[in-house]
């Protein structure tokens, strides 16, 4: 497995070792052992999530707030995305900055986006298939969302024309400024 540290150091692309052949690949999507000593012993994952969205979806900018923040191992499994986080940490010296990179079932990276961070992608191309790793359970009362298009943050979102497809959650997320943040 290949770390590789992005502009804010929370949040890092991990490429697996991929053994290819005529008949197709194997990789480790997981491994604890490996993941610990490239990011450290205090992540514990407790649930996996999986999700399918169309063409032109936009899902986030999600987090959850208070005792269940969350941190997350996110991978493409089908199609690929632009895969996004923000820093919603006040006291960190990269708030309000963040990272994009495009994750697809072809490139077979992951993003490792840790505990503080708001989390969203949009769908590159027919449709994606995303599976991810979270280190807290799903809590409705600590999910929050971020508006995907706060000018404060100004993510350059590839979109190309028109808006994305967004959820009534995501259409009413909140700017960076009105945001529960961390401390």
């Amino acid at each position: 497995m290949k770390v590789i540290a992005t502009q804010i150091p929370e949040i890092l692309i991990i490429e697996p070792q991929v053994i290819e052949d005529e008949r197709g690949f194997f990789m480790e999507s997981f491994n604890q052992q490996r993941f610990e000593q490239a990011i450290g012993p205090s992540v514990h994952f407790v649930q996996d999530n999986h999700s399918r969205s169309a063409r032109g979806v936009l899902r986030g900018l999600h987090y959850q707030a208070g005792e269940r923040v969350q941190g997350k191992l996110v991978r493409v499994v089908v199609g690929a995305v632009f895969d996004v986080a923000v820093d919603l940490r006040r006291s960190s010296p990269t708030f309000g900055r963040w990272v994009g990179v495009e994750l697809s079932a072809a490139n077979r990276r992951q993003l490792w986006i840790a505990p503080g961070f708001a989390h969203g992608f949009v769908v590159l191309g027919e449709g994606a298939e995303l599976m991810y790793k979270t280190t807290d359970y799903y809590s409705p009362a600590h999910d929050r969302c971020l508006i995907w298009n706060d000018p404060d943050i100004g993510i350059a979102w590839p979109i190309g024309e028109g808006l994305p497809v967004l959820s009534a959650k995501d259409v009413n997320g909140k700017t960076l400024r009105d945001a529960d943040l961390f401390p």
